[in-house]
């Protein structure tokens, strides 16, 4: 039975199963990764910036000797700007009997109803999903790659020689839980850069340029249970904010961490600056998280420069992650009458 599921409302039971599931999945398709906790899960799964709205499913089979019945498939659409992002689990057990079509018909026809004409989803590459959403007519558009840091294979006396080589007339400074006030501006200035770079990235997990957004991402990262750090290089003659690191610990997967953006402003660069943010980065995260194992970062295939410096600082090229675009009348077409 696949039913429409509010997170906020569900039983304790209903997200125990939908985590098990959740992890059935990541062993199956992601063995490396580490498995998710209980821990803020429903915040996780609730919690949305201003202006955006989650729609989740559930897909369930009855439960053994008349117990609750058991999560075999989670499907959800982000709303955000002019695109739905779907996401989509299913268990190992319950696959090729149909499940995936139909939990994505169903989350595609209420995206379609709410106004939307293009429907996107973020795609691991080596796992069963790639074939699928290949097979109902998504599209491509844009690669990345994930590269892990194993903290236990770090050089620190290396890495404190990176962290110390950044040009004069710039210093640096750790922000656990983000920038403090009176940088704001300027961090949202710096991170406004990304705007400019026309990389085919389709935005399905979109940053903050404006300050009261940037506020606003910040207050929705610490409500689903994520806590940031952020590491900024300032220019000391102006008090700009000439690069800036961010990384996310979730309080579902604390031993592994996700580095999100690492911004270096177009007149600072060639000065070392992201190669030192990011060493020091692995310094602070030593100290503040000593439970965290492993950091995971993603960057586009053709940013050479940050896949150098990720490769000296000792992270190592995982997986390829894919993006996908597809027109929502088309995808229900092809869904609805078994194109």
């Amino acid at each position: 039975m696949v039913r429409e599921w509010d997170p906020k409302t569900a039983s304790a039971d209903e997200l125990r199963s939908m985590l098990d599931s959740l992890n059935a999945v990541l062993m199956a398709d992601l063995p490396d990764d580490p498995l998710w906790q209980e821990s803020y899960l429903r915040e996780y799964l609730a919690e949305t910036m201003p202006g955006e709205r989650r729609i989740s499913w559930l897909a369930e089979e009855p439960g053994d000797n008349g117990g609750p019945p058991r999560v075999v498939g989670h499907a959800n659409v982000l709303l955000l700007g002019d695109i739905g992002v779907v996401e989509l689990l299913i268990h190992p057990k319950a696959r090729r009997a149909g499940l995936a079509r139909e939990m994505l018909a169903q989350a595609a026809r209420k995206t379609y109803h709410e106004g939307f004409s293009v429907i996107g989803a973020e795609v691991v590459g080596g796992t069963p999903a790639v074939s699928f959403f290949e097979s109902v007519g998504f599209v491509r558009e844009y690669t990345e790659t994930r590269s892990v840091l194993r903290l236990n294979s770090v050089d620190w006396l290396s890495l404190g020689e990176m962290a110390r080589g950044i040009g004069a007339g710039y210093r640096l400074e750790f922000c656990p839980g983000g920038p403090p006030d009176d940088l704001l501006d300027a961090y949202a200035k710096a991170k406004a850069e990304l705007r400019e770079i026309d990389d085919g990235d389709l935005d399905l997990r979109p940053s903050s340029y404006d300050p009261q957004r940037l506020r606003a991402s910040l207050d929705c990262l610490h409500r689903r249970g994520m806590k940031p750090y952020i590491v900024l290089a300032i220019h000391e003659k102006t008090g700009d904010v000439a690069g800036l690191t961010e990384v996310v610990v979730p309080a579902q997967h604390p031993t592994r961490a996700d580095q999100y953006d690492t911004i270096v402003v177009q007149d600072h660069r060639g000065y070392g600056i992201d190669r030192a943010i990011k060493a020091r980065m692995l310094f602070e995260l030593r100290s503040a998280e000593p439970k965290l194992a492993e950091v995971q970062t993603w960057n586009a295939q053709a940013n050479e420069s940050m896949l150098k410096v990720n490769a000296e600082l000792g992270f190592q090229a995982d997986r390829e992650w894919y993006e996908y675009g597809a027109d929502l009348a088309d995808i229900l077409r092809r869904l609805e009458h078994g194109v």
